[in-house]
């Protein structure tokens, strides 16, 4: 192997433990590492076709996961916050930077139109891993936040489309906006019915191999495909990534593609990044170094304006509306995206040189939103004017599931039919796709997924301190053992109750931690025992006497009457 690859990772992992450390995300450690590795740092690497076919594979998958948190339903249900407080937002800090723009640039009116936008657009990922790392998501603060970064997911749609119309290939404006609208709605109700009734059953195909090599080979023909078919009609093959992840967002499977593709998609992703890193053009940038600084506190101070100034006209308290402005005050992803979709597909809308400008401004801003909350958290504690007190009034009603159920079998739904007639909310969780799909035409809250995966039962909602309790009602032992121990690793603390097929089965559950684990055979026996005893005569108090004798210290008066090994 050669040297250069071990500097090279030995920088990469050196930044990004330095950089979780100052709470800043992975993402800009990637992209540091590509300067320092490129030409203008410790010239390990030059930008050659493999880093750019790399770079591009890691926009697509960008684009994926923007799409894949495009759900329709969740739109619906929060679409009062995501269209009035979203687009309000939007526009307040495009209307804010246009005229900035257009007096000290020589852009066009379209290409300072172009740029206001792009720059309104936060960081997703930062943004959601900073309210996650909190523990705000679930707040009132948080899901606004949360509200107003779907919208800019959704805004990207038009944006992209619109591409031509920035680079003033078409003069049009009127016709090729009305275009627009119609693509995006026809985009928008293409993923349901596409989704619906061909990407469902592709899908229950996959899953009935039980194939994970299978299941992940799907979803990557699924983004190449839409992919190449956005390409050939003239639009970024950015777009048809995005309508991909839309696609699967729309699947009873898009919390299984979100852990599965997790890993991949985060390592496209840092090859994105680094090749991004690798291109800036350091020496200008450090000539500029004025107008990179100039632009990076222009951006923050104007983006917190606007931010705020529509929060408090929202009646956002005064604490979460300064929360929700410097969390979203930095540029974002997109906009990087946009720039290096403009630069890849020789639109020449912007200067070379100011792309690169923007470009740094974009990435320090991410840089720097940490850093603005450390700052504001130190002077919120120390008693100063952002101090308003109790904040729990701020938690968020919204209803997450008490139960997480594990494996949907004959237990499985027997336990889900009792918690409906109860009013206990719960999620079902299994690997058997025509269970899943049968106990959601009966009313089944149940989705495919696999328990065993920590990523997965994360998505469902299992946290600590917030679940309630787990389930565990699997049929097979190795299975129930892998999940408990992954429902450990995710929730500490959470009370498990595990179906155990034998008493040996019950004791490795009980000591894995499990709350209760009642060996079914046994259990079984007992209710025939119950009935037997009943005929005889023998009274229900005698009968529920000796059944508790038998269960007590986890049946161990059975235990030198029955092998371990008999079911």
């Amino acid at each position: 192997m050669s040297i250069t690859i071990l500097v090279f990772f030995v920088v990469l992992f050196a930044l990004v433990l330095l950089l979780r450390v100052a709470h800043i995300g992975a993402l800009a450690a990637f992209l540091l590492a590509g300067v320092i590795s490129g030409v203008h740092g410790l010239n390990l690497f030059q930008l050659s076709e493999t880093w750019t076919f790399l770079g591009d594979l890691g926009i697509l998958f960008l684009w994926f996961n923007l799409g894949l948190e495009i759900n329709i339903k969740r739109l619906w249900q929060m679409r009062h916050t995501i269209f009035g407080f979203g687009a309000a937002q939007v526009l307040m800090v495009a209307t804010m930077l246009f005229p900035l723009l257009y007096g000290v640039s020589s852009w066009s009116i379209m290409g300072c139109v172009m740029v206001s936008l792009l720059l309104a657009m936060s960081s997703t990922s930062e943004d959601l891993q900073l309210l996650a790392d909190r523990n705000e998501m679930n707040t009132n603060m948080g899901r606004q936040t949360f509200s107003i970064l779907l919208f800019q997911d959704l805004l990207s749609i038009p944006l992209l489309a619109m591409l031509p119309v920035f680079a003033g290939r078409t003069f049009n404006l009127g016709a090729t906006a009305i275009d627009v609208l119609v693509m995006s709605v026809a985009l928008v109700l293409g993923v349901v019915i596409v989704g619906r009734f061909i990407i469902n059953p592709l899908m229950r195909f996959v899953c009935r191999s039980k194939s994970k090599e299978a299941f992940l080979l799907a979803i990557m023909v699924n983004i190449a495909f839409w992919a190449v078919i956005m390409t050939r009609m003239g639009l970024p093959a950015g777009l048809g990534a995005f309508l991909a992840g839309m696609l699967m967002s729309e699947t009873i499977y898009r919390h299984q593609v979100t852990a599965e593709i997790s890993p991949y998609a985060m390592l496209f992703l840092s090859f994105f990044f680094i090749s991004l890193g690798m291109g800036l053009n350091v020496p200008f940038l450090l000539n500029y170094w004025y107008v990179v600084l100039a632009g990076l506190i222009g951006l923050l101070i104007i983006k917190f304006t606007a931010i705020f100034i529509v929060a408090r006209v929202r009646h956002v308290s005064i604490q979460d509306a300064i929360m929700i402005a410097l969390i979203l005050s930095q540029g974002g992803e997109f906009g990087l995206l946009m720039l290096q979709t403009i630069k890849s597909s020789g639109i020449n809308v912007l200067p070379a040189q100011h792309q690169e400008i923007l470009t740094a401004v974009i990435i320090l801003s991410i840089m720097t939103t940490p850093i603005l909350l450390a700052i504001f958290d130190r002077i919120r504690l120390s008693g100063g004017v952002f101090d308003t007190g109790n904040n729990t009034q701020n938690i968020s009603q919204e209803k997450h599931p008490d139960v997480v159920i594990c494996g949907f079998g004959r237990v499985g739904q027997i336990v889900a039919q009792i918690l409906n007639a109860q009013g206990i909310s719960y999620v079902a969780l299994d690997l058997d796709v025509n269970s899943v799909m049968i106990g959601r035409e009966q009313g089944y809250n149940v989705v495919y997924g696999d328990c065993r995966n920590g990523a997965v039962l994360s998505e469902m909602g299992l946290a600590p301190r917030r679940t309630r309790a787990v389930v565990v009602a699997l049929d097979n032992a190795s299975n129930a053992h892998k999940t408990v121990h992954t429902v450990r690793s995710v929730a500490p603390r959470v009370q498990i109750f595990a179906r155990a097929r034998n008493l040996a089965d019950s004791k490795a559950l009980l000591r894995d931690g499990v709350q209760c684990a009642f060996p079914e055979t046994i259990e079984s026996s007992f209710f025939l025992a119950r009935d037997v005893l009943s005929h005889f005569g023998v009274s229900d108090a005698k009968i529920e006497q000796l059944l508790s004798e038998l269960r007590s210290d986890n049946y161990s008066q059975l235990s030198s009457l029955i092998s371990d090994h008999i079911d």
